[in-house]
């Protein structure tokens, strides 16, 4: 897949998984299963998940529980892929 599709494929992703003040535990199962069907995941993580720590910080702990990698963070939004 040319970077250009990749690009196009991520930013046309719907989000599909919410993190919110329950944490990362809650969403850990689905997330796992949505890689197992898709190539890309988009997460979003709500403020109250982020308390101290940023998208970024959470985005990297919630990649390294379901074996996957951080495609992109933007905002409060990231994309991961397996």
């Amino acid at each position: 897949m040319s970077d250009s599709t990749r690009a196009q494929r991520i930013h046309e992703l719907d989000v599909t998984v919410w993190v919110g003040k329950n944490g990362l535990d809650p969403v850990e199962d689905e997330l796992n299963d949505q890689l197992q069907d898709r190539d890309f995941v988009k997460v979003k993580f709500h403020r109250a998940a982020r308390g101290g720590t940023t998208t970024e910080e959470l985005a990297e702990e919630l990649a390294d529980r379901v074996n996957a990698e951080v495609v992109r963070t933007r905002g409060h939004t990231a994309v991961f892929e397996r």
